[in-house]
């Protein structure tokens, strides 16, 4: 995250989510010590996780400054949703498909909905107007259609032949996944080599986390990523394993927890970092982190979840998601493409952002919980508790 040459305070944002260090302990404490209950270790991982993934983007950037901009932008794009992934991947193995889409459709539309909207009111009550690359948000809108377009034909193709060809469903998803994957690399060739100028922007300028300092040494860096991908990894465990028991105490669907809950603990600290670009008048970095990531998720992480689930999960996932979650997407396609034809944004932008955000949240809160996918889920995950 950016700091200045002055000591960061107290209240810092980096020394607030070093604060929540201390929930991974507890977390360890509670699972394999006390054997708390569910709901219990389900909030305390969520709080563990959070400054984890913090530690892991730290990391990221600690190194990305050391091996340069190439590599460095490869590494941040690569690890920017780690947590996520790692989460994602543990709940694969739990057969949670539900929960994993879900977490999915909740990456998406969090980080344009309610990542840019944050940033968009944030810098707008301090500056009147702000400015970003249009020819850059414009890409980055162009991508975000073709992952819905990764959404919707699955879903439609579902609904047309019903039940009666899940080899065919199959087969659509995995190359779908293919063609996702293929242009997300294609993607990284033309933000990183081509046409990098049009992301450097002013996140080139001040971006930095160690700003005004060297960065530390690399062996210290990559032992921080380790030591953090093994932490969340263990918080992922409890977490998922958790998970269902929750939601069935609470009455949300496995679709909220993913789409909601799960979806803002992993990104929360990349949330903190769009906003803080934004405060300081950084657009580019803000929308480039906002965008970018929702990019990753849909033509990176979740087609590799696709090929995972063919050697870790009980049977491989499709692409086939609930007709709620491929409207959520398709709103949140269509309003960020809107929002970024105009190269501004202000603070009243961010409100109907976040206003647009929370109706889908009212939404996937009320949905109905299927009886027999919370069974099967329960069984899935109840080893643990």
């Amino acid at each position: 995250m950016a700091t200045t040459t002055a000591k960061p305070g107290l209240f810092s944002a980096a020394n607030l989510l070093n604060l929540l260090l201390v929930f991974v302990p507890i977390a360890m404490i509670m699972e394999w010590v006390l054997h708390s209950p569910p709901i219990a270790i389900f909030i305390v991982s969520c709080l563990g996780i959070i400054p984890l993934a913090g530690q892991m983007g730290h990391a990221t950037e600690e190194i990305a400054e050391r091996v340069g901009q190439g590599v460095g932008g490869l590494l941040n794009a690569t690890f920017g949703n780690a947590a996520e992934l790692i989460i994602a991947i543990v709940a694969l193995r739990a057969g949670l498909y539900d929960l994993v889409k879900a977490s999915i459709t909740g990456s998406i539309i969090g980080n344009v909905l309610l990542v840019f909207g944050l940033s968009a009111l944030v810098g707008g009550l301090k500056y009147e107007t702000q400015k970003f690359n249009r020819t850059a948000a414009g890409l980055g809108g162009t991508l975000l259609v073709l992952s819905a377009v990764g959404l919707v034909v699955p879903a439609l193709f579902h609904g047309l032949v019903g039940d009666s060809a899940p080899a065919a469903e199959r087969n659509l998803s995995l190359e779908i996944a293919i063609v996702l994957m293929v242009t997300y690399i294609a993607s990284l060739f033309f933000t990183l080599k081509t046409h990098r100028h049009l992301y450097m922007g002013d996140a080139g300028e001040g971006a930095s986390i160690h700003e005004g300092h060297a960065p530390p040494p690399m062996g210290r860096s990559i032992g921080k990523l380790l030591l953090a991908t093994i932490g969340v990894a263990v918080m992922a465990e409890f977490l998922v394993a958790a998970a269902s028991h929750t939601a069935e105490a609470l009455g949300w669907s496995q679709v909220f927890v993913g789409v909601i809950v799960v979806a803002i603990i992993g990104n929360a600290a990349e949330h903190s970092t769009a906003i803080i670009m934004a405060a300081k008048n950084k657009m580019d970095a803000a929308i480039n982190i906002a965008v970018g990531s929702s990019i990753q998720i849909a033509l990176f992480v979740a087609p590799l979840l696709v090929f995972l689930s063919y050697f870790i999960a009980p049977q491989p996932m499709d692409l086939i998601f609930t007709p709620m979650e491929v409207l959520a997407v398709g709103l949140c396609v269509g309003i960020m493409a809107f929002c970024s034809m105009d190269g501004e944004s202000h603070w009243m932008e961010g409100v109907q952002l976040l206003a647009v955000y929370v109706i889908l949240g009212i939404a996937f809160y009320f949905l109905p919980v299927d009886p027999e996918t919370a069974a099967a889920a329960g069984a899935a995950a109840g080893g643990g508790h």
